[in-house]
């Protein structure tokens, strides 16, 4: 017979979402069981964005020193030691860890089970050689790379964000399929180090962002020189040589042929729901992930499911978010909704590309003519310009009485930029609130404060202010 575990809740899966939900429950004293049957820190930590942003640091340091030369600062170009860039990455892994371990979970008074979950029924889960029959369960599973159907790719080798960071040594040529966030930051670190970089885009690379602003991010990835065939399906990929062939038709229907000694499969992500018992539970799925309410509840009203597997945005931040909602409804009974409008995020390119709220067209679709876009640029901006950061512009979205709406911002430090701008959506702010904040100077902050003012850039010619300044005119 297994041993029988009965906590209050259950936690499946040890990444952003499902430790967020552990560690608030255990600090209420609530007793949690913690299942995981891969590395603590699930994705996020081990092969997404921990890793990713370490390697585009050893990128932009790369890239710092050899752009130097702008700011009167000359030298020898960089020696990119692509094997050291990789330890880097190692280093970040290792100093982050601690905070997701098994060790630091268990004082918190969790009870962690390193071992595969899968539910026996609607109220019981099976974990190695141990029942757990909780209150609630919450499926915090996440997302693997989905990998496409293309023919020829199951016979040849091909990384994913899960063995990408094995690498130590430099690829000469990095084919990579899939334009969008992950992809294009990893064309832009490995050119940045030194490989060839080719990326093939069955649609719009970026397609998900304001096109304006993805277009002057995708020209400076241009510029640096990697190669990005939008509107370019792969067909078939096969050997050649030492190295690999990708086949593609353009959007004239022309054959496109790259040879590369990769080749990157970035094409978005799916749920991990194999092997769980969904049927047993009674958990509606698919294959888009675990089908929830407002709440984030499942067809089973005892399980919730978070984060990735629960489809929707694909952020640690959105992980994290969801699982306060989680909390607040299991110990609290709070009534909570999911909110996607105030959900931001950002693309860690050079120059970055962030995003919150509603984008122009759907704005426009929901508000009409009572929507004003704002912009500022980066060239109007002090900072931008000492530092030689020039490139880029920031629109924010105003609505009716002036309410943001919406930002979308590309440049250096849109996400920082994007923070502030969160915030404000968040607390339903207006551009009278924007306009009147004190901004340091000089900072890329003043960018919000900039748009703003131009909210009011008609008021200078309105004829009753005008007539009302005069009146008061007449009182000295």
């Amino acid at each position: 017979m297994a041993n029988l575990l009965t906590p209050d809740i259950c936690v499946i899966g040890a990444g952003s979402a499902g430790l967020s939900v552990a560690a608030a429950a255990a600090a209420f004293g609530v007793e949690v069981v913690l299942i995981e049957k891969g590395l603590m820190g699930g994705d996020c930590l081990n092969y997404g964005c921990v890793p990713s942003k370490a390697l585009l640091a050893a990128a932009k340091a790369a890239h710092t020193q050899e752009a130097a030369c702008r700011f009167g600062v000359h030298g020898d170009k960089p020696k990119v030691d692509f094997a050291e860039a990789n330890d880097h990455v190692r280093r970040v892994i290792a100093a982050i860890e601690p905070h997701d371990s098994q060790e630091r979970f268990e004082g918190l008074g969790v009870t962690v089970l390193r071992e595969t979950a899968r539910f026996t029924g609607p109220d019981e889960v099976l974990a190695g050689a141990v029942r757990i029959k909780a209150r609630r369960f919450v499926i915090a599973t996440g997302s693997s790379a989905f990998v496409p159907p293309i023919p020829g790719l199951e016979d040849v080798p091909y990384l994913t964000n899960e063995t990408l960071f094995q690498l130590r040594d430099r690829p000469e040529h990095l084919a990579i399929i899939g334009g969008g966030p992950i992809g294009l930051e990893m064309a832009q670190a490995h050119r940045r180090l030194g490989s060839k970089v080719t990326v093939f885009e069955a649609q719009k690379a970026l397609g998900k962002d304001d096109p304006e602003l993805a277009t002057l991010v995708l020209d400076t990835l241009r510029a640096e020189g990697i190669d990005i065939l939008e509107e370019t399906a792969v067909e078939k990929v096969g050997r050649s040589g030492a190295g690999l062939a990708i086949s593609a038709k353009d959007a004239d229907g022309k054959p496109v042929t790259v040879e590369a000694s990769h080749l990157l499969v970035a094409t978005g992500r799916a749920p991990n729901v194999d092997g769980l018992g969904l049927k047993e539970a009674g958990v509606d799925h698919d294959r888009k992930g675990i089908a929830v309410d407002k709440g984030l509840r499942t067809s089973n009203r005892r399980v919730y499911a978070i984060g990735d597997v629960a489809g929707g945005l694909q952020f640690t931040h959105v992980a994290g978010y969801q699982a306060g909602l989680a909390i607040r409804s299991i110990l609290f009974r709070l009534p909570v909704s999911m909110t996607s409008d105030i959900v931001p995020w950002v693309t860690y390119t050079s120059p970055e590309l962030g995003h919150v709220g509603l984008s122009e067209a759907e704005a426009r679709s929901r508000y009409g003519d009572k929507v004003k876009v704002l912009t500022a640029v980066y060239a109007g901006n002090d900072r931008a310009q000492a530092e030689g950061l020039t490139k880029g512009r920031l629109k924010l979205i105003a609505g009716p009485r002036g309410r943001l709406l919406g930002a979308d911002i590309a440049g250096a430090q849109a996400g920082e930029v994007i923070n502030l701008l969160s915030l404000a959506l968040s607390m339903k702010m207006t551009m009278k609130d924007l306009a009147g904040f004190i901004a340091p100077y000089p900072t890329l902050g003043e960018l919000v404060r900039r748009a703003a003012i131009s909210y009011y850039a008609e008021a200078p010619k309105n004829a009753w202010l005008r007539k009302a300044i005069g009146f008061l005119r007449l009182f000295g």
